[in-house]
């Protein structure tokens, strides 16, 4: 047996079934894996041979029959006992007493058909539940449950994670699993994200650099610091949010619940009375195949929502599975039922649309003569060298990419707000050089009337973000652009074309660059220049009138995320905010996967109202003639089941990615 008492802990905070415990050999554990299934296969096996034994060997098929009623028997009549008990009369109960009952009426074969697809529906069910908690008990298998921690001595001792206090450093050596949330406080490595995000791609990770439980280390020695305990840390987060996606019920299933208790002693009432007043009303007796105690159990039968009743869960819990395995969490099925009613999407810039990382379009001389372009790119790219902005990242790049070599600074200071400026040797002269924007370039530079206007001019014509780099008296402008995400534009198109979704860009950012990326996203509706406050009341007035889904980075748009109909969050693993904020979170921010969802949401409504609709009227088919005598037990027994079987296996469609 795999010994470890950490093992008992994972397998009493999964909430899994019995065949991963601890307290099972190999081989009995392997026997426990859907064991269900398995009872209600041998009680399948047993019905067909006592069927046969039953024109020739009366006895014996009696025999068989008994197993029938133990493998597929035996757990329904003790839950039906247990619920009596608690005065909860539900499905189970009623369709635990008919088929008991009907042994009463000399119909054993019938009930045991009934127990037997009664307990592979059960079984089907649990499947398709299994298959979503699988993905939570792998989640509690990516980190491990002891660490190396890091003595103020210099030594390493192994601790359990869940005595690990924030402060703590940790020694993660090459291949291990990073067991906590932390800052790499000394080392550099490759780590992959696969387990977490599904991305593959190895991710450089540096001193300084935030870690996430889960993530594995690739090659490099890292010394990390502790920053969030295993209780709060990323892997915990999303271990409860999927927990939370099972438990929380949409709004059909809701209704269902609540009609479920009271259909079922409303059934069960009626069986009684049509028991008691169809030997007057028909002129029938009550027993035998004809009697009315034979026709009400066949109602009783035909009458129970089991196939309404698994409709809705195993329809959401399929399609919150299936998301999951494309790195998508939901808040529950009700985060799916608001996104298929959506109309309208909003959606955040910088970081949602785009990476948030910006790229030196453009480099040219707009004024002066004195100073070389190649001289200038080298000269603004050493300035930039060591500054920590995007733009300094993005001109620094350009020059890489041109071949240009960094030039000699003999010093240089950040201007906070304006850009940089610092001393060069320009043809054996030092010289003053300075880098930032256009006010504050202007600034130091006295130009002649026309040529500034012309200047200020060309400027405002760029719908781009910009920057000018001043070298003695000549000007050079680098034009940026905001890099849009793989696939916006594609995706864009499909959630307006195939989903009819009006888009609406609200952003933080000057109107040029909005517009900018506006266009090149093909959304019409943008707002620029906006404060949380103000994307919070323009997401307010947009929903309170029609569904709208908002899609942001779950930092500064948190209140709009949460306003929204449903917030979808393009946040890194490990924002709190994005997973505080958000209905729907898209762990390895994939653009395409929205398309993805809304397909999905969609798909899932229309299953479950297939499934309502089969189960609806089979049951208005079959209970009218079962009552009259039209349709025997044995048939009503298998159009009951067939039908449940059918909206279970309607369900798993949609394990489909």
């Amino acid at each position: 047996m795999t010994k470890g008492p950490y093992l008992f802990d994972e397998f009493f905070s999964s909430d899994m079934e019995e065949s991963i415990s601890p307290f099972l050999t190999r081989a009995s554990r392997s026997f426990a894996k859907n064991i269900q299934l398995r009872a209600s296969i041998i009680a399948a096996v047993c019905l067909a041979i006592a069927f046969a034994l039953s024109f020739v060997h009366k006895p014996l098929a009696s025999c068989f029959l008994v197993i029938v009623y133990f493998f597929a028997g035996t757990q329904a009549l003790i839950d039906t006992i247990e619920d009596i008990r608690n005065f909860e009369i539900n499905i189970d109960v009623l369709m635990t007493l008919a088929a008991f009952l009907s042994v009463l009426i000399d119909s054993a074969l019938e009930g045991g058909l009934l127990l037997v697809l009664f307990s592979l529906s059960g079984a089907m069910e649990q499947v398709v539940e299994r298959k979503s908690k699988n993905a939570l008990y792998r989640l509690h298998q990516i980190a491990p449950n002891f660490a190396h921690v890091l003595s103020e001595t210099g030594a390493t001792y192994e601790k359990s994670i869940r005595e690990i206090q924030v402060g703590m450093k940790l020694v993660i050596r090459p291949g291990d699993v990073v067991p906590l949330d932390g800052m790499i406080r000394q080392g550099s490595s490759f780590v992959n994200l696969v387990h977490l995000t599904g991305e593959s791609q190895p991710i450089s990770k540096k001193e300084g650099d935030p870690l996430q439980a889960g993530s594995r280390n690739l090659d490099g020695s890292l010394i990390v610091e502790v920053t969030k305990t295993s209780a709060d840390s990323t892997l915990s987060r999303i271990i409860r949010l999927i927990n939370q996606a099972q438990e929380t019920k949409p709004r059909v299933q809701q209704v269902l619940d609540r009609f479920s208790k009271v259909y079922a002693i409303t059934i069960i009432g009626l069986s009684c009375f049509f028991v008691l007043i169809l030997p007057y009303l028909l002129h029938i007796p009550f027993a035998g195949h004809e009697g009315s105690i034979y026709r009400g159990l066949a109602f009783l039968i035909a009458a129970s929502p089991c196939a309404i009743i698994i409709a809705t869960p195993t329809a959401y819990l399929s399609a919150i599975s299936a998301c999951a395995k494309k790195g998508i969490l939901l808040k529950g099925g009700v985060s799916l039922d608001a996104l298929a009613r959506c109309k309208m999407m909003a959606f955040d810039k910088t970081g949602t649309l785009t990476t948030g990382n910006l790229k030196c379009q453009t480099f040219k001389k707009i004024y002066g003569d004195d100073c070389e372009e190649k001289e200038a790119l080298s000269i603004a790219a050493t300035l930039e060298h060591h500054a920590n902005h995007p733009i300094a990242t993005a001109i620094t790049e350009y020059a890489a990419a041109q071949s240009i070599l960094l030039h000699e600074v003999l010093s240089s200071k950040v201007i906070a707000g304006y850009g940089l400026e610092g001393e060069v040797m320009l043809r054996h002269k030092q010289q003053k050089v300075f880098i930032g924007n256009p006010e504050y370039i202007f600034s130091k530079i006295s130009l002649p009337q026309q040529a500034k206007k012309t200047l200020k001019e060309v400027i405002a014509s760029t719908h781009l973000p910009l920057c000018i780099l001043l070298v003695n008296t000549s000007l050079f402008l680098f034009t940026f652009v905001d890099e849009l995400r793989e696939s916006v534009a594609t995706t864009l198109d499909i959630l307006q074309k195939e989903h009819a979704m009006e888009l609406f860009m609200l952003t933080g950012d000057h109107e040029k660059s909005a517009k900018h990326v506006a266009m090149l996203a093909h959304v019409k509706n943008v707002h620029f220049d906006l404060r949380p406050e103000d994307k919070l009341k323009i997401v307010s007035d947009l929903a309170s009138h029609t569904p709208l889904a908002m899609v942001g980075d779950g930092i500064n748009d948190a209140p709009a995320l949460a306003r929204a109909t449903v917030g979808i969050s393009m946040g890194q693993i490990g924002s709190d905010t994005a997973i505080d904020a958000s209905d729907i979170v898209l762990l390895h921010d994939d653009f395409s996967l929205l398309a993805w969802a809304c397909t999905k949401a969609k798909n899932t409504i229309r299953i479950v109202k297939q499934n309502l609709s089969l189960a609806l009227g089979v049951i208005c088919l079959v209970t009218t003639p079962a009552l009259l005598g039209f349709i025997p037990l044995w048939l009503a027994v298998i159009l009951h089941e067939g039908g449940t079987l059918i909206v279970g296996l309607n369900s798993l469609r949609l394990l489909k990615k």
